[in-house]
């Protein structure tokens, strides 16, 4: 059974996150720390970037650490956007910079935040048996906006044609919440737990 380490670091719905993973067959550890033991590290995070950055602390080295070690990775949300350089949302923050570009606010002329179902374009192994165009939960109004395309594993639109998840190696990060999505959510946490094992 994948053992999996949900970072608690003071902002995120860390009990439906956890929930969720154990539905879709972890064992789950909520803990302050990055666990070196779990095979899986989960980053979930609602809220400000740079509230994110400041909360993590000398954690996002550890994040960083991990993900460069190309161990299972899932970021939900601000666990994405933190993967960033840097945020529109708040200049003076940094970052992990382990993806290239930068998280943008969403454009003028659609309501924010973006709270709801939207439709994901996935692709590649962790979208296993989820339909092309599948319905997910949104609550965000910035975006990340990779330099390349390569890493984008889901598209949505919004006002504008942005990355709703990235992926790389053994990292996956969306910008949604599988957590509040369903069966599609499910499933998508499903093939993230037995990625892995």
């Amino acid at each position: 059974m994948t053992r999996a380490t949900v970072l608690d670091f003071g902002m995120g719905n860390l009990r439906s996150v956890a929930k969720a993973l154990e539905r879709a067959g972890a064992s789950v550890e909520v803990a302050p720390e990055v666990d070196p033991r779990a095979g899986l590290l989960v980053v979930p995070g609602q809220g400000a970037f740079g509230s994110c950055v400041v909360n993590l602390g000398e954690r996002l080295e550890a994040v960083r650490t991990w993900i460069e070690q190309d161990r299972p990775y899932l970021g939900i949300c601000l666990g994405l956007q933190v993967l960033f350089a840097g945020s529109d949302e708040d200049a003076g923050a940094k970052g992990a910079a382990i993806v290239d570009g930068h998280v943008r606010r969403l454009p003028a002329g659609v309501k924010l935040p973006h709270i709801g179902w939207n439709e994901v374009e996935g692709s590649g192994p962790l979208f296993d048996g989820i339909e092309p165009g599948e319905r997910f939960y949104f609550v965000h109004s910035f975006y990340a906006d990779p330099e390349d395309d390569a890493v984008v594993s889901a598209w949505t639109d919004y006002g504008v044609r942005f990355a709703s998840a990235v992926a790389r190696g053994r990292m996956l990060a969306t910008q949604f919440h599988p957590e509040k999505s369903g069966d599609p959510g499910h499933r998508l946490l499903e093939n993230v737990v037995r990625a892995a094992s």
